[in-house]
């Protein structure tokens, strides 16, 4: 395990943030409002939790606040944070006006497969393409990781907290892959469908 933090600010939301990720808040709620006021004072650190059906998941991501997109008079914040480093929450703190926690930041495990990150980069770069008609620079893709990758593309929440809870980079390389292929695919079939629609063709999708 890596640095612990004692009463940590927790936010628990319907979505997971990685690292790398920048994503915009609306902060309207009272007991939110205080937090984030505090951490833009302190210009300290808060975590962002899944809170799915199935309840608060264990393992977050911290969040730094980037931007102070609006300030409203009754107190309500438009905000851009940026995705930190993944945590696991070790023990929930009952006596603060905001949800908090004890939490310890969570390391890697050491090893690297620079074939698997070869192949995901590859599968990144053909679906960057795929939708913007530009292929990434060289450089640039290199210097991603698999949360930078995964960062900038749309996938659902289970999918991006399984790839928060793995602690090999390699696993990780090996899982955004998968998904990078498997988005490749429903692209070629939709544009399939598209052109099958256009002719009044009919299509067919196996399960």
């Amino acid at each position: 395990m890596g640095e612990s933090r004692d009463r940590f600010p927790l936010f628990p939301l319907g979505i997971v943030l990685l690292p790398h990720e920048v994503v915009p808040l609306h902060i309207f709620e009272e007991r939110y409002k205080l937090m984030i006021g505090e951490c833009l004072e302190r210009e300290s650190e808060f975590g962002i939790v899944w809170l799915g059906d199935d309840g608060l998941r264990e393992v977050g991501c911290t969040a730094r606040i980037t931007q102070v997109l609006d300030r409203f008079d009754d107190g309500r914040l438009n905000i851009l944070v940026s995705g930190g480093t993944p945590f696991r929450l070790m023990r929930r703190i009952e006596d603060l006006p905001y949800p908090a926690g004890d939490i310890d930041l969570l390391d890697d495990e050491p090893g690297s497969d620079g074939g698997l990150a070869a192949e995901a980069r590859e599968r990144y770069a053909e679906l960057v393409e795929q939708v913007t008609d530009e292929r990434p620079d060289g450089d640039d893709l290199a210097a991603l990781d698999a949360y930078g990758m995964a960062a900038t593309i749309e996938f659902d929440a289970k999918s991006k907290q399984e790839l928060l809870e793995l602690r090999s980079e390699d696993e990780r390389m090996r899982r955004v892959a998968k998904l990078f292929g498997s988005t490749l695919k429903r692209l070629a079939q939709s544009e399939r469908a598209e052109e099958l629609a256009r002719s009044n063709g009919k299509l067919h999708f196996s399960v």
